[in-house]
C-alpha cells in the first residue's frame, strides 16, 4: 500500500494580508483569475507575487502581453525593488509590424501572431520550469484570438498545460473589454477582484473580494487595502467571533475618587465605555485620566485621536496637571493622530488590532466617534464595523472609550449626531448646567451593564490640578435640562 502524501504547501502570495485571506495562501498547481481596473494594483500583486517565489527559491516567469521591460522596471523601482531573479518575456508587437508589407491581407492576426505567441511561451516554460507564472495582461490575448469560443478553449489549453507542469498562473485582467464574459471566471481554480473607489473628498479607496475559490476556505466580503512604497498592503476584514480568548475583568481605576464612586470602582476591561456630552465638558480629560493611571500600574494604553493633534492633546493635558509625555516617552501611553480622509476603515481597524496585539494596550481611546463616523460619509456599514471593533476589543480583554459630542451646549434640545450609547457596556454623561450666574459642569453614569453604579449627579471641575469630582447634587433638581433650581423651592411650587 503507497503512502498516503501529503498536500503540498500553500504557495504565499508575498502579502501578509492576502495570505491572511486565503487562510495561507494560494493551493499551488492552479490557475488564478486576478482582475481590477487600471491602476488598481495588478502588476504590484503579480511582482509580490513572483518575489515570494524567488524568495523561495523557486524560478518565476513573467509574460508581458501590455508593457515593455522599461514600464516594468519602472514599477519595480518606485517600490524600491530589484527585478533580479524574475524572468521576463515581453510578447508585444514590434516597430516592424507598422510597415505595410506586415500588414496581414489574407490571414487573420490571430492565425499567425497567436500562434507565434503561444510557441514563445511554451518554449520558455520549457527552459525555465517556473513554478510561478504571471500572465499580463489577459485583455490583450482576447483581442488576439478574437473568437469567443477559441479564446475559451486556448485558456483552458493554457490550465491543463501549467498545470501538469506543476507552475501557480496569475492571470491578470484590466476588465477594459467591451464584451467582457466570465469565461476566465468558470474556468480558474479561484477569482480576486480589486476595487476602486474614488470618494468626493479624500484619497482613493481600494479594496478587493475573493469571488470564488475552489476546494479552499477563505474569508469573504470586502477588504481595505492600500498601495504604498513596498507594495500592497491588505487590511483583512476583522471577524470578532474568530478572536474568542479567556479574558480578566478586573476594573481599571480612573484615579480621581468621584468618579471611581460613580462606576463602582472603575472601568471593567473588556467592556466598552461612552463618554458623552457637549464639546468642552471634560470628555477628552477623563479619558486621558484613565490612560494616565492605566500606565502609572503598569498598564498600556493607545489614544486613536481624530480631532487634534498629538501635541496638542499633550499640551492640553500639561495645563490640567496631567503629565502624558513621560508615558509616553516610556511607551505605556502611545497617540496616534488620525488622518480620516488618508485612512480606511480597514486600516483604522488593523492599528487597533496592532495596538492590542503587539503594543499590549489594555486600554483604548477613540477620541473622536464624530471623527471616525463623520469623516467617512460615503463609507457604508460604519456603525456595524464599529460593533465588530468593540466586540474583537471586549474578547482581547481592553477596556474601550469611545467619546461622542453632543450638538449644542445647554439644555433639553441636545442631539448625538451619532447614537453609540446602544453599543456600549457604559454610558458617562456630560452636562453643562448653570448655577448662581456661573456655567458649571457635572457628571452621571446613565447606564452600566453587568453590574450596579452609582445613580447620582455629581458636579466636575478641570482646572491645574487635574479632575476633580464633588459630591452629589442633591441641592439642586433639574441639573440635567442645563437650568436647575434648588430642590426646597422645587418641592414650594
Amino acid at each position: 500500500m503507497s503512502p498516503v502524501q501529503a498536500p503540498p504547501i500553500d504557495a504565499a502570495s508575498g502579502i501578509e494580508g492576502l495570505d491572511h485571506i486565503l487562510c495561507g495562501g494560494f493551493t499551488p498547481h492552479r490557475m488564478y483569475l486576478l482582475e481590477g481596473v487600471p491602476g488598481s494594483g495588478k502588476t504590484t500583486l503579480a511582482l509580490q507575487f513572483l518575489f515570494a517565489g524567488v524568495a523561495a527559491g523557486e524560478s518565476v516567469l513573467y509574460v508581458s502581453l501590455s508593457e515593455n521591460m522599461e514600464e516594468l522596471r519602472s514599477v519595480a523601482d518606485s517600490h524600491g525593488w530589484s527585478l533580479d531573479g524574475v524572468h521576463i518575456r515581453e510578447l508585444l508587437p514590434q516597430e516592424e509590424t507598422l510597415a505595410p508589407q506586415e500588414q496581414y491581407t489574407i490571414f487573420h492576426p490571430s492565425e499567425i501572431e497567436l500562434t507565434e505567441t503561444t510557441a514563445k511561451i511554451l518554449a520558455d516554460v520549457d527552459a525555465l520550469k517556473p513554478r510561478r507564472v504571471v500572465f499580463d495582461s489577459l485583455s490583450e490575448l482576447r483581442l488576439l484570438i478574437g473568437n469567443s469560443l477559441r479564446y475559451r478553449r486556448q485558456i483552458l489549453a493554457l490550465k491543463q498545460y501549467f498545470t501538469g507542469r506543476q507552475c501557480t498562473v496569475l492571470l491578470l485582467d484590466d476588465l477594459t473589454a467591451t464584451d467582457r464574459d466570465l469565461q476566465v471566471q468558470s474556468i480558474a481554480h479561484g477569482v480576486i477582484s480589486l476595487h476602486q473607489m474614488i470618494p468626493e473628498y479624500g484619497a482613493d479607496r481600494r479594496r478587493l473580494r475573493v469571488v470564488k475559490m475552489r476546494g479552499k476556505q477563505y474569508r469573504g466580503g470586502y477588504h481595505d487595502y492600500v498601495i504604498r512604497k513596498g507594495g500592497l498592503e491588505v487590511f483583512p476584514r476583522l471577524i470578532a467571533s474568530e478572536h474568542r480568548y479567556p479574558s480578566q475583568r478586573d476594573k481599571m481605576s480612573s484615579g480621581v475618587p468621584g468618579i471611581d464612586a460613580l462606576l463602582n470602582g472603575g472601568l471593567e476591561r473588556g467592556t466598552s465605555t461612552l463618554l458623552v456630552g457637549a464639546p468642552g465638558t471634560g470628555k477628552s480629560t477623563i479619558a486621558a485620566q484613565f490612560a494616565r493611571t492605566a500606565a502609572h500600574a503598569g498598564l498600556r494604553a493607545s489614544l486613536f485621536v481624530f480631532d487634534e493633534s498629538a501635541e496638542t492633546l499633550l499640551g492640553r493635558m500639561r495645563g490640567l496637571g496631567l503629565d502624558l509625555q513621560s508615558s509616553v516617552d516610556s511607551g505605556a501611553i502611545q497617540i496616534q493622530q488620525i488622518d480620516p480622509a488618508e485612512m480606511s476603515p480597514g486600516e483604522f481597524a488593523q492599528q487597533l488590532r496592532k495596538a492590542v496585539e503587539q503594543h499590549g494596550s489594555n486600554l483604548i481611546v477613540i477620541d473622536s466617534l464624530n471623527g471616525y463616523l463623520n469623516s467617512m460619509p460615503e463609507e457604508h456599514y460604519l456603525t456595524i464595523q464599529l460593533h465588530e471593533l468593540l466586540t474583537y476589543l471586549g474578547h482581547k480583554g481592553a477596556a474601550t472609550i469611545l467619546i461622542g459630542a453632543h450638538q449644542g451646549l445647554i439644555g433639553a434640545q441636545m442631539q448625538a449626531p451619532v447614537d453609540a450609547s446602544y453599543l456600549a457596556d457604559t454610558v458617562i454623561l456630560l452636562r453643562y448646567f448653570e448655577s448662581r450666574g456661573e456655567v458649571r459642569q457635572a457628571i452621571s453614569v446613565v447606564k452600566q451593564r453587568g453590574g450596579p453604579h452609582e445613580r447620582t449627579i455629581r458636579e466636575i471641575t478641570l482646572g491645574q490640578a487635574g479632575v476633580h469630582v464633588g459630591e452629589p447634587l442633591r441641592q439642586f433638581r433639574g441639573v440635567l435640562t442645563g437650568v436647575p433650581v434648588p430642590e426646597a423651592e422645587g418641592a414650594a411650587g
